[in-house]
């Protein structure tokens, strides 16, 4: 038996050995969880009641800015969650406010937090109406805005593709599809939903200049330009984050059918689709309304399907006319049983957008997990006993 024979075999038996000690790792774990009263858990900070319960293809987060890091906002997102989304750190009105200033200290200052948190980011600096004003100019042309885009996403891109190892995901695209009717104001034609989001008058009204770099007439949806540059961006500059498309509204069916051709067309040509995002800006009692939670349900089976992720990317559950607690918690509770319900099949993921009211532009809609005071929410506890339900299910 020769030398090199020897060698190899050594190296199939150590294999063989580190294995079957993982597999035996693994499921004594799985036995130590059968082994505890589940219910037990139901005091722990989210993080490590997730990572406890070893609910896979699963992440819970939420949105929190690098301003936020003096104050309880950020003290509860260290504790509660180990998945955070930057609100405005990352986005180029921030890094790029105008033509001839960089900033990078907020989105730095960010990933070194995240980083000694032992935190993962999605990465939220979409080509999106969240653009600089300057950019928002009505006489910009598709050269200037071509040249705007590649410089922005280039260097956005290739500056924290190194940082991976923190960064998991980045949305490329956001809000790009309208779900209900927007008025173009002077000069500029009127969007309907199930259109591309497009440009309107002046630079303080929510609007996406982009479109105005064209669209590719060739294709059934007549894609805007914008989009494919984004993502062809992204392939060559951030290869190691996973892309993600980031939409809003209600899941209306006319938007999220022109989603489904938007990743079809990407992958034909040759782009990297990683996953879907919904913001999910709600009412309290949407899930009441007939046919949500099913159309919910099937979108995340045609990602999964389809190889790909599903985010809910920026969840707030409003209570605008009446305050109450306990329709907030069932609305996110429900949601948050359709997630967990595909744990199985792929990665779904859930993000709060913020922490407390005060942090958000609706302070007076309640629309958190905590309140101003930063005392949790009913739905605080209704999101750990659901998780708590679905480790139940699996053991």
């Amino acid at each position: 038996m020769n030398l090199i024979y020897i060698k190899k075999l050594n190296i199939i038996v150590l294999s063989l050995i580190l294995l079957t000690a993982c597999s035996k790792a693994s499921a004594d774990k799985q036995e130590e969880i059968k082994k505890v009263d589940l219910d037990s858990y139901i005091n722990l900070p989210i993080r490590r009641l997730v990572d406890s319960l070893q609910l896979k293809n699963f992440y819970i987060g939420v949105a929190n800015g690098s301003y936020h890091q003096d104050d309880l906002s950020y003290v509860i997102a260290k504790r509660e969650f180990s998945y955070i989304t930057p609100t405005n750190d990352f986005k180029q009105s921030t890094v790029h406010p105008t033509f001839d200033k960089w900033d990078w200290s907020r989105p730095d200052l960010l990933v070194r937090n995240c980083r000694n948190n032992k935190q993962v980011i999605r990465m939220h600096g979409p080509i999106s109406p969240q653009c600089s004003q300057w950019v928002k100019d009505d006489n910009r042309t598709a050269a200037e805005l071509t040249l705007m885009l590649n410089e922005y996403t280039t260097e956005l891109y290739k500056r924290y593709n190194k940082s991976a190892s923190v960064i998991k995901w980045m949305d490329v695209i956001n809000e790009t599809i309208t779900p209900v009717h927007v008025s173009g104001g002077i000069n500029f034609p009127d969007i309907e939903a199930g259109d591309w989001f497009s440009s309107c008058t002046g630079v303080d009204s929510w609007e996406n200049p982009w479109t105005t770099i064209g669209y590719d007439e060739s294709s059934e949806i007549k894609v805007p330009l914008y989009i494919d540059m984004a993502f062809k961006n992204a392939d060559e500059y951030a290869p190691d984050i996973k892309h993600v498309i980031n939409e809003h509204g209600q899941l209306e069916e006319i938007v999220w059918n022109k989603m489904k051709k938007l990743v079809e067309y990407l992958r034909g040509k040759g782009r990297r689709v990683d996953g879907l995002g919904w913001q999910c800006h709600i009412d309290a009692g949407w899930e009441k309304i007939p046919g949500n939670l099913e159309r919910l349900d099937s979108i995340i089976k045609w990602c999964h399907e389809n190889n790909l992720e599903f985010h809910v990317t920026e969840m707030n559950v409003w209570m605008k006319d009446q305050y109450n607690e306990d329709d907030q918690a069932s609305t996110i509770g429900e949601i948050l049983r359709v997630l967990l319900q595909n744990n199985e099949t792929g990665v779904v993921t859930l993000n709060f957008w913020n922490i407390k009211d005060e942090d958000t532009p609706h302070d007076d809609w309640h629309g958190c997990i905590w309140d101003d005071n930063c005392a949790p929410r009913k739905a605080y506890t209704r999101i750990k006993e659901e998780l708590i339900r679905r480790a139940k299910e699996l053991i």
